[in-house]
């Protein structure tokens, strides 16, 4: 258990992980959707691809603390920050992997149980190799941002003969102050798709 965060349920606050500017972050309330939408067992490996600042390896690594958690970032920077993360909140069991997917993926000796793809450039290659590496069992989870990526998913899975799709738009809303007044303020919404 993380002294950061002494819960046991997911959905720590966006503010407590570190971030670099630009560099995109899976808000709390997205991240819980994807973390019920993988449907994790105790000991999943699981594969996220593009894990940017972290979150979601870090959730994951809190709710599953006997599973596997390989974390897939191009930039180097970057896989510093989701590092300096996992340490933050005392998660050991996140392997980090520096590459482009979907070329490094063939790189991992690990097979998936669940894989959750996060942003939408070049996601349908992407979503393809690691579908021939996910377990026969095995759950996916995909972020889109646009409805050219939505569409490119949605096809993807069409193709891959893909079982119990689900798809969610999340449109999510949080209160914030400005000024004297309080306000609910828009997050951008998303896609959030699924498969077996």
């Amino acid at each position: 258990m993380s002294e950061l965060w002494k819960y046991v349920s997911p959905g720590i606050p966006d503010e407590l992980f570190e971030r670099l500017p630009g560099i995109p972050m899976s808000q709390r309330e997205i991240r819980l959707l994807m973390l019920s939408a993988l449907r994790l067992e105790a000991n999943s490996v699981v594969w996220d691809i593009g894990a940017g600042t972290g979150t979601i390896p870090v959730e994951i690594g809190l709710l599953c603390p006997h599973g596997r958690i390989i974390a897939i970032e191009r930039d180097e920077e970057v896989a510093n920050l989701i590092q300096l993360n996992c340490d933050r909140f005392e998660v050991r069991n996140v392997q980090i992997v520096i590459g482009s997917a979907p070329e490094c993926l063939s790189q991992i000796s690990t097979q998936p149980q669940r894989g959750c793809i996060e942003g939408s450039r070049g996601i349908k290659p992407i979503l393809q190799q690691v579908w021939e590496y996910l377990a026969l069992t095995g759950r996916i989870v995909v972020t889109a941002a646009s409805l050219e990526a939505l569409y490119e998913v949605s096809e993807s899975f069409t193709q891959l003969h893909a079982r119990n799709v689900e798809v969610v738009q999340a449109a999510v809303n949080r209160l914030e102050t400005r000024g004297n007044s309080r306000r609910l303020a828009a997050v951008d919404p998303l896609f959030i798709l699924s498969a077996e």
